[in-house]
């Protein structure tokens, strides 16, 4: 697996390389312990060292790696990791949530079940880069639409991972078949009810429940 090309437009070369890059160290191809030569990244990608360095610095900044005088040593994910990344979307997306609760706007809704349609249209025409990706845009559409710098602030500090991760799952995701993928699609369903009610409770209980359902299946497809 490579990173979608249609997910890099507008990024720099830089970012392309960490983003590649990303998946590969989360996905294991790249193995924890390994070391990341510059010049060797420099050639695979046909550039100079200067984007390397620009992704080294991008992914040490995550955790996933970690510059020494040797090279860039590669940490990536562990479970402890995965579980704490869960935590910290639970925590920006109940946060979200509840305050989008005082005053839900329509259009948010259907630009929700919009992405809905189209996660059900991709699992049709068996495209998990679709799904991932309108899976990925419904989640931050609602962090987004919070409109509270902040918690916008710490949501950009994981998106790359967690755009990465969703890329990842979904793919094993949609190996199992397409009446699961539906499945996971209609999930979905539930929270932009929960929205619609406005109720506060409703929405906490069904936050709650959709991540302590998919922490459990992101630990089963991760390596």
């Amino acid at each position: 697996m490579h990173y979608p090309v249609t997910w890099l437009q507008g990024a720099s070369l830089g970012e392309s390389i960490a983003c590649e890059l990303r998946l590969q160290i989360i996905n294991e191809n790249i193995k924890p312990g390994e070391v990341l030569s510059e010049n060797r990244i420099a050639a695979d990608f046909g550039t100079s060292r200067s984007p390397v360095r620009e992704a080294l610095k991008s992914l040490s900044g995550e955790g996933l790696i970690r510059l020494e005088r040797m090279g860039a040593v590669v940490v990536g994910l562990n479970i402890k990791d995965v579980k704490e990344l869960y935590d910290v979307r639970y925590l920006i997306e109940s946060f979200a949530q509840q305050r989008l609760a005082v005053n839900i706007q329509d259009a948010l809704i259907q630009q929700l079940e919009q992405s809905i349609d189209k996660m059900k249209l991709a699992v049709k025409h068996n495209d998990y880069v679709e799904f991932a990706h309108q899976d990925f845009s419904f989640h931050e559409a609602i962090v987004t639409e919070a409109n509270h710098t902040r918690i916008l602030h710490l949501w950009n500090s994981i998106r790359y991972i967690v755009m990465t991760v969703i890329l990842i799952t979904t793919e094993k995701g949609f190996t199992l078949g397409e009446a699961r993928m539906n499945w996971v699609a209609d999930k979905h369903r539930t929270v932009v009810e929960a929205l619609r009610s406005g109720d506060p409770e409703t929405i906490h209980k069904v936050v709650q429940e959709y991540f302590a359902d998919s922490g459990e299946t992101l630990i089963r497809s991760l390596p």
